[in-house]
């Protein structure tokens, strides 16, 4: 890496792909993305918080990138590919064997946190530049290790599709939950930090952000003022101090990186 180099958002260096997850992996993961680092001079990245939890294979082993409440840079070296699962919502815990609040804004190894099960698995990868082939290897350990594996939190899954949707106009969020998914409050928040990492307000400031990404995404020039409220922001002042708490930067740098 070059010195002084600045800090890009990570999907928009080098090679990024991300596809729904093999059938063996539906009910555990969501997605499988491959991430190429350029070849010379690879920038740090910058990982914008967006409440899920990943397992990653990189440089011949796995690694678990857990929830972030603030952007993270990595270093990654250049050329390095990186092969991520990305956990369905509420799934992780069980799957891990670990909370999710444990694993807050941390890259674990696997070993760290379940080692006998992390060491099978990476036997069962042989490292290749094909990167579908790579792929495949992983979801086929992967696969059959969830198919034996507890299955997700589906209350709580549920409960951050509602967040994620956005809740209707004039509903307080904590009471709203309350209602609808029948718990004490001591209870719903024991639940969210162990599922998610973080209580129903973070995520839901969280999830609030990348649903405005997803509006101006669709809605090509829309005005950002209207997107924001659409999105459930108070007004264009309070999206651009969420962005640059979340991203580090504004809406309008954010949409001029393409990400």
């Amino acid at each position: 890496m070059a010195e002084g180099m600045e800090a890009v958002l990570a999907q928009t260096t080098g090679f990024f792909q991300e596809r729904p997850a093999d059938r063996r992996l539906g009910a555990v993961f969501a997605s499988v993305w491959i991430h190429r680092m350029q070849d010379k001079d690879a920038p740090p990245v910058v990982i914008t918080p967006d409440a899920t939890i990943d397992l990653q294979w990189i440089d011949g082993r796995f690694r678990v990138a857990g929830p972030d409440r603030e952007p993270q840079i990595e270093v990654l070296p250049s050329g390095a590919t990186i092969v991520g699962f990305r956990f369905r919502p509420g799934a992780a815990a069980a799957w891990l064997g670990v909370p999710a609040n444990r694993i807050v804004g941390e890259r674990l190894d696997l070993g760290d946190l379940c080692g006998t099960m992390a060491r099978h698995l990476a036997c069962r990868v042989r490292d290749t530049h094909d990167l579908a082939w790579l792929a495949g290897q992983l979801e086929k350990a992967i696969g059959e290790y969830t198919q034996e594996h507890r299955a997700p939190d589906v209350v709580m899954g549920n409960a951050f599709d509602v967040i994620d949707r956005g809740l209707p106009a004039g509903k307080p969020l904590v009471p709203f939950l309350l209602r609808s998914l029948h718990m004490s409050e001591r209870s719903l928040r024991r639940r969210f930090e162990e599922s998610f990492g973080y209580g129903p307000k973070t995520l839901d400031r969280i999830l609030r952000f990348h649903r405005f990404r997803r509006l101006r995404q669709a809605s090509g020039n829309a005005s950002t003022a209207v997107l924001a409220v659409e999105a459930g922001y108070a007004d264009q002042a309070h999206l651009i101090r969420e962005s640059r708490r979340l991203s580090g930067i504004t809406p309008s740098a954010l949409a001029a990186t393409g990400a």
